[in-house]
């Protein structure tokens, strides 16, 4: 019995790792519909696909007091571990499996569990500097850019910080007029040029998620294809 699962356990693995993997980068400002269009995407493909989400990577704060972590510039580069995200990916995109960091937003640093995530045909990354960083751009086979209103974008993002972080009015608005419009006029704008798709409106935009899932379809029918007449 032992030696059925270890021969099953072989054969899957090396079917992840053969499985050919698509990477799909979906960037754009806070508030702009990322995060909509990549659960639209996933829910299209359960089987097939997995969903990050870059905030996962920001960096670990824990040897920080509170008012220096919740000091910290979010919006710039340099908060986030791209390092360790160019590693995971490479890792899933080969077919292995990866321990992913989860952040705390309420407390501003990671917590200790990590998050097991498998590899799958189909990888979706969503974040608002992934277009920013070369190392962690160039691995992309699809780039998709979110390209919403200033105004609808910081309703959405006062709504959520409010509601889903628990912070107040002051606070967002600060922290908005601070760090997160001067980091997006200096390097979350100018990454829209290294997008393949332009996309207004996010998952609200029907007419492009459908283009998107039709493209994907076809790239998914031509490797089972592939892998049939290779069998």
């Amino acid at each position: 019995m032992c030696r059925i699962f270890l021969l099953l356990s072989c054969l899957c693995i090396t079917y992840l790792q053969a499985t050919p993997k698509v990477l799909i980068g979906i960037a754009g400002g806070t508030g702009s519909g990322k995060t909509t269009l990549a659960d639209k995407i996933q829910q299209a493909f359960p089987v097939e696909s997995i969903l990050i989400s870059q905030d996962s990577y920001y960096k670990d704060l824990s040897h920080l007091a509170y008012h220096e972590r919740a000091a910290t510039n979010f919006d710039h580069p340099n908060s986030l571990d791209f390092a360790l995200l160019h590693d995971h990916l490479m890792d899933l995109k080969e077919g292995f499996a990866v321990d992913l960091p989860v952040y705390n937003f309420h407390i501003h640093s990671r917590e200790p569990a990590t998050k097991r995530v498998y590899p799958a045909q189909v990888i979706i990354i969503e974040g608002i500097l992934l277009f920013a960083v070369p190392e962690v751009r160039d691995l992309f086979d699809i780039k998709i850019f979110i390209d919403t209103d200033d105004d609808i974008r910081v309703l959405r993002r006062i709504e959520r910080d409010l509601h889903e972080r628990s912070r107040d009015f002051k606070s967002v608005k600060d922290q908005y007029l601070t760090t997160v419009k001067p980091m997006h006029d200096a390097f979350v704008a100018p990454s829209k040029k290294y997008a393949d798709l332009i996309i207004p409106e996010g998952g609200r935009n029907d007419i492009a998620l459908g283009i998107i899932l039709a493209k994907l379809h076809e790239v998914l029918d031509n490797d089972l294809v592939e892998k049939k007449a290779n069998e």
